[in-house]
C-alpha cells in the first residue's frame, strides 16, 4: 500500500472573511479526497494580499518550521496563486507548492473516467500550468545573462520549448474537444427528436444528485447497470449521464447528471466543461439539489447560482430541491413555490418532487381527446412515441387517446380532436 503524502495548509483570511472557516474545512475536505494525509495548517489574519507572496512575508519562516514540525511533502494554500507568488514560495519556503485550484485539478485529473472527461481535465490543467512553469519546475528558471542579452542559458531555452509545447498540445486538445462537443450536439439533436422534455440535476459537490438520479430510476424500475456512481466524497460524479426515467401517471422525461460545482472552481474548468455543461443549458427544466444539513448550504446554493449564470442557463426555469431533510428533523415534507423538500437516500418527499417536475414540464401541453382511425396506423405509433397518453379505448371508429401533446402537434392533428 502506497504511503499517503502528508499536507500542510495554509489559509489567509482578508478582511475576516465571514466564509473563512468553512473554506478552510472545505479545503481540508478537497485534500482527503485527493487521498492526501492533513498533518496540520496555519492561517493568517491580513487586509490586504502580499503580492509577492500572497501571505505576510514576516510568516514565511514560521511556515516553514511548522511544515518541517510535522515532516509535510505537500503546501496547500487556500486560494489561487499567481506565478510570481507560486514560484517566490517554492524559493522561500523550498516546499512543494499546490494552491486551491491546481488542488481541485488534481482530483478531477484522479477521478477522471471517459475519454471526453479526461481531455477536458487536460486541458484545464495545461491553461493552469502555462503561466506557471518557472513556479512549477523551478529547475528551469531563466540563466541568461539580463535584459537585452542574446544569449540564452539552458534553463530558458527549457522553459521555452516547454511552453511551446504546451501551447501546441492545448491546440490539438482544443480540435479533439470540440470534435466530441460535436458528437455530443448530434446526441442531443437525436433526444430533441424524441420531443422528450429533459431535465438537469445541478448543485454543489455532495449535495446528493447522484443519490436523487438513482432513486428516480429505481422508482422507474431500472436495472441496477443503469444506475451512476454514487458515494458520499467530493466530486464523486464528473461525467455527465443521461437516463430516461418513466414513472406512472408522469410524462416520461430524460435525467442528466452534471458534474458538482464548488466555490472557487476553476474558470478553466467550467470553460473546458462546456460541452458537458451545455446539457445544463439547453434542459426544459432545472433541479438545483442543496444539502440543506450543510450549515454553509445558502453559500452553497450562490455558488451554484453564480456558475449557472456564467454557463448562461437564466431563460431555463428551476426547482430548488433541498435534500437531505432526514439529517434536520425540524423540515417537513413539503413543496413551497419552487422549493421542494425531500431526502433522495431515504426516499422522502420524492412524489412531491415529481409532482412539481410533472407541473413544469407539462405547462406548454394541452389536455385532449383524439379519435384516431384505424387506418392510421404510423400517426398511433407517432403520438405513442411523441405525447404522453392517460389512456387508451378501442371504439368502432378508432382508437381513442386521452393525452397530452405540445401546440405543434395539437394543431398538426387538430382534425382528430373530439
Amino acid at each position: 500500500m502506497l504511503r499517503k503524502e502528508k499536507v500542510f495548509l495554509i489559509g489567509v483570511n482578508i478582511n475576516k472573511q465571514y466564509h473563512f472557516d468553512e473554506s478552510m474545512n472545505e479545503l481540508k475536505n478537497l485534500a482527503l479526497a485527493c487521498n492526501y494525509k492533513v498533518v496540520g495548517h496555519a492561517e493568517q489574519n491580513l487586509k490586504c494580499i502580499n503580492n509577492s507572496f500572497y501571505i505576510g512575508s514576516g510568516k514565511i519562516e514560521e511556515l516553514k518550521l511548522l511544515a518541517d514540525d510535522k515532516e509535510a511533502d505537500l503546501l496547500i494554500f487556500n486560494n489561487e496563486l499567481s506565478p510570481s507568488q507560486l514560484r517566490n514560495l517554492v524559493r522561500a519556503l523550498e516546499y512543494r507548492i499546490m494552491d486551491r485550484t491546481s488542488l481541485i485539478l488534481e482530483i478531477f485529473s484522479r477521478r477522471a473516467k471517459t475519454r471526453e472527461a479526461k481531455l477536458q481535465v487536460e486541458m484545464a490543467k495545461m491553461q493552469y500550468m502555462l503561466p506557471r512553469l518557472v513556479g512549477l519546475n523551478e529547475s528551469l528558471a531563466q540563466q541568461s545573462g539580463g535584459v537585452g542579452t542574446k544569449t540564452r542559458g539552458p534553463g530558458e531555452k527549457a522553459l521555452e520549448l516547454d511552453r511551446r509545447q504546451l501551447e501546441r498540445k492545448i491546440y490539438e486538445l482544443n480540435k479533439e474537444l470540440d470534435s466530441i462537443s460535436n458528437e455530443r450536439q448530434i446526441q442531443r439533436k437525436k433526444r430533441s427528436k424524441s420531443k422528450l422534455p429533459t431535465v438537469a440535476l445541478v448543485g454543489y459537490t455532495n449535495s446528493g444528485k447522484s443519490t436523487l438520479m438513482n432513486a428516480l430510476l429505481g422508482m422507474s424500475g431500472k436495472p441496477e447497470s443503469k444506475k451512476v456512481i454514487e458515494k458520499d466524497m467530493l466530486f464523486a460524479t464528473l461525467d455527465t449521464s443521461v437516463r430516461k426515467i418513466k414513472l406512472p401517471g408522469s410524462r416520461d422525461f430524460l435525467l442528466s447528471d452534471t458534474v458538482g460545482f464548488v466555490n472557487d472552481l476553476p474558470h478553466s474548468l467550467v470553460k473546458a466543461f462546456r460541452s458537458t455543461l451545455e446539457e445544463v443549458r439547453m434542459a426544459d427544466l432545472i433541479l438545483h439539489i442543496v444539502d440543506i444539513s450543510d450549515p454553509d448550504y445558502e453559500q452553497q446554493i450562490k455558488v451554484t447560482d453564480n456558475t449557472l449564470q456564467e454557463i448562461g442557463t437564466e431563460n431555463v426555469p428551476v426547482i430548488y430541491v433541498y435534500n437531505k431533510i432526514d439529517l434536520i428533523p425540524e423540515y417537513s415534507m413539503q413543496t413551497i413555490s419552487n422549493k421542494v423538500f425531500i431526502s433522495a437516500r431515504k426516499k422522502i418527499g420524492l412524489d412531491n418532487l415529481l409532482e412539481r417536475i410533472n407541473q413544469e414540464i407539462n405547462k406548454e401541453y394541452i389536455k385532449c381527446r383524439m379519435l384516431i382511425p384505424y387506418s392510421q396506423g404510423n400517426l398511433l405509433s407517432y403520438l405513442n412515441g411523441n405525447t404522453y397518453i392517460k389512456s387508451i379505448i378501442h371504439k368502432n371508429k378508432g382508437t381513442l387517446l386521452n393525452l397530452e401533446c405540445q401546440k405543434s402537434d395539437y394543431e398538426r392533428f387538430k382534425q382528430f380532436v373530439c
